[in-house]
Protein backbone atom coordinates (compact mmCIF):
# COMPACT_ATOMS: atom_id res chain seq x y z
CA UNK A 1 0.00 0.00 0.00
CA UNK A 2 1.68 3.64 -0.93
CA UNK A 3 0.58 5.92 1.81
CA UNK A 4 0.63 9.99 0.75
CA UNK A 5 0.07 12.92 2.66
CA UNK A 6 -1.78 15.65 1.41
CA UNK A 7 -3.36 18.61 2.75
CA UNK A 8 -6.64 20.37 2.23
CA UNK A 9 -7.18 21.28 -1.89
CA UNK A 10 -4.18 19.09 -2.59
CA UNK A 11 -4.35 15.95 -5.03
CA UNK A 12 -3.43 12.09 -6.28
CA UNK A 13 -3.52 11.13 -9.56
CA UNK A 14 -3.98 7.88 -10.92
CA UNK A 15 -2.31 6.98 -14.04
CA UNK A 16 -3.78 9.72 -16.72
CA UNK A 17 -7.61 10.46 -16.08
CA UNK A 18 -8.70 9.47 -11.98
CA UNK A 19 -7.67 12.77 -9.83
CA UNK A 20 -8.20 12.43 -6.15
CA UNK A 21 -8.07 15.58 -3.84
CA UNK A 22 -8.81 15.84 -0.36
CA UNK A 23 -11.82 18.34 -0.07
CA UNK A 24 -12.31 19.05 3.42
CA UNK A 25 -10.93 17.44 7.00
CA UNK A 26 -12.68 17.62 9.94
CA UNK A 27 -11.69 15.83 13.00
CA UNK A 28 -11.01 12.56 12.03
CA UNK A 29 -13.19 12.85 8.85
CA UNK A 30 -11.92 13.28 5.21
CA UNK A 31 -13.78 14.05 2.34
CA UNK A 32 -12.52 13.05 -1.16
CA UNK A 33 -13.50 14.21 -4.41
CA UNK A 34 -12.78 12.24 -7.00
CA UNK A 35 -12.41 12.61 -10.79
CA UNK A 36 -12.77 9.59 -13.31
CA UNK A 37 -14.33 8.74 -16.62
CA UNK A 38 -18.13 7.27 -16.27
CA UNK A 39 -16.68 3.72 -17.17
CA UNK A 40 -14.32 3.70 -13.76
CA UNK A 41 -16.74 2.41 -11.10
CA UNK A 42 -16.25 4.66 -8.00
CA UNK A 43 -17.66 3.21 -4.75
CA UNK A 44 -17.10 3.24 -0.53
CA UNK A 45 -15.85 0.14 0.50
CA UNK A 46 -19.11 -1.34 2.07
CA UNK A 47 -21.07 -0.52 -1.07
CA UNK A 48 -18.70 -2.71 -3.20
CA UNK A 49 -18.57 -5.22 -0.93
CA UNK A 50 -22.61 -5.40 -0.99
CA UNK A 51 -22.16 -5.13 -4.18
CA UNK A 52 -20.52 -8.46 -4.88
CA UNK A 53 -22.27 -10.28 -1.74
CA UNK A 54 -25.39 -9.35 -4.37
CA UNK A 55 -24.09 -10.39 -7.28
CA UNK A 56 -22.72 -14.02 -6.13
CA UNK A 57 -26.45 -14.17 -4.63
CA UNK A 58 -28.02 -13.14 -8.29
CA UNK A 59 -25.25 -15.59 -10.02
CA UNK A 60 -23.22 -14.64 -13.45
CA UNK A 61 -26.37 -14.92 -15.18
CA UNK A 62 -26.98 -11.66 -15.09
CA UNK A 63 -24.83 -9.51 -16.82
CA UNK A 64 -23.60 -6.81 -15.03
CA UNK A 65 -25.61 -7.51 -11.58
CA UNK A 66 -26.09 -4.99 -8.96
CA UNK A 67 -22.88 -2.94 -9.87
CA UNK A 68 -24.54 -1.70 -13.09
CA UNK A 69 -27.49 -0.37 -11.38
CA UNK A 70 -25.80 1.69 -8.51
CA UNK A 71 -27.45 4.92 -7.99
CA UNK A 72 -25.18 8.49 -8.74
CA UNK A 73 -24.98 8.78 -4.72
CA UNK A 74 -22.98 5.30 -4.29
CA UNK A 75 -20.37 5.93 -7.55
CA UNK A 76 -20.72 10.20 -6.94
CA UNK A 77 -21.74 10.99 -10.40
Amino acid sequence: MLVLSRQRDESIVIGDNIVITIVDIRGDKVRLGIEAPGEVPVHRQEVFEAIQRENRKTGPSQAGGVASNASADDSGR
